[in-house]
């Protein structure tokens, strides 16, 4: 037998309060948490809800309280281990937030791509935006936009006037060259990421830095573009060097600016017949899930995703209620993570 409409259609406010048996007025109460409702009405309530499956509809209810609940996140470059895994927490933090989530992925971030972006969510009419802005051009693009809404960066709010959530990427290659400086090695050799990249830039000024504290002049730096493949190339110019043993500055160990340059940088010093860590202790960074079973198993530095997602949203929400400050910038600890890929040096 054919259903009728009635059979079909979603259930209303309506209906459960009359699976209750109160009145509609009750419902809404109980649906926005007004205090003023006992426990035994509530309760009622929320069975006659289960009961039909009821879901609120959430364009009817933005007309009344003028709030989308809906956010908005810009990504760029997520093919990225990095940029993916910040998506990822984000909209995590958001559901836990009881907002939902409207992406829209750039290949770049080009200041066409990004006004376009912007223009999106707000004809969807989020509340306010998290930008993954990885590269110093993409926060001075989204710094010369006029927003309709608050607009929080991932990586880059304290370059420019926005506030923003990032890990302390410094402290974090401080973490990885104290390391290997502490297991003897003389010096550290650095495959940097690619430039206009702000995480590069952090990951080589820390390295740099903890260097130079040590009365070590540093060695010139290697750069790659986060590739497995950029990174073998660096691995074969320094197996060159280890194998030459000439100069004042030997090769027994590398910090890699990410894990899968690493990857090629082990692989390269495995085919030029030197051992890792026995010869040259090798570093990476993000504890991507496959590092532990590079071989050998690679000393990193983790991300913690989760904690960015969960402090981009609270301070994006921050901004939509007016409780928070224009340009506050908020960091998240790295942590170091020890593994066989490097250990104390021979000349140590």
């Amino acid at each position: 037998m054919a259903q009728s409409a009635e059979d079909v259609r979603p259930p209303t406010m309506a209906d459960v309060a009359r699976e209750a048996g109160v009145s509609h007025q009750t419902v809404s109460r109980v649906l926005s948490g007004h205090p003023n409702v006992r426990a035994a009405t509530r309760d009622q309530v929320t069975l006659a809800i289960e009961r039909l499956g009821y879901r609120r509809n959430s364009a009817a209810r933005a007309l009344v309280t003028r709030r989308t609940r809906t956010l908005g996140v810009i990504a760029v470059n997520t093919a990225l281990y990095g940029p993916a895994s910040t998506l990822t927490g984000l909209e995590e933090a958001a559901r836990e937030e009881g907002y939902l989530v409207s992406t829209v992925s750039l290949r770049t971030g080009e200041g066409q791509g990004l006004k376009d972006a912007i223009d999106h969510l707000a004809a969807w009419g989020v509340e306010g935006v998290v930008a993954i802005t990885p590269q110093r051009s993409h926060v001075q693009a989204l710094a010369e936009l006029d927003a309709p809404f608050p607009v929080v960066t991932v990586e880059g709010g304290h370059q420019l006037d926005l506030p923003g959530v990032s890990l302390d990427q410094e402290l974090g290659a401080r973490m990885v060259t104290e390391h290997l400086l502490a297991a003897g090695h003389r010096t550290v050799w650095h495959v940097a990421g690619p430039e206009d990249w702000l995480e590069s830039e952090a990951r080589t000024a820390g390295w740099r830095a903890v260097l130079e504290e040590n009365g070590i002049r540093p060695p010139r730096v290697l750069a790659g573009d986060w590739s497995p493949l950029s990174g073998y190339r660096a691995g074969q110019e320094l197996a060159g060097l280890a194998l030459a043993r000439r100069g004042a500055t030997p090769v027994t160990a590398v910090f890699v600016a990410n894990d899968q340059m690493a990857l090629g940088v082990l692989r390269a010093l495995r085919e030029g017949g030197i051992r890792t860590p026995g010869q040259v202790a090798v570093a990476g960074f993000d504890d991507i899930p496959e590092a532990e079973y590079f071989p050998p198993p690679l000393t990193t530095v983790r991300q913690d995703f989760a904690a960015i997602g969960r402090r981009s949203i609270g301070l994006l929400v921050d901004h939509i209620e007016g409780r928070a400050r224009k340009a506050e910038h908020l960091l998240v600890q790295p942590q170091l993570i020890m593994r066989a890929s490097t250990r104390p040096s021979n000349e140590a």
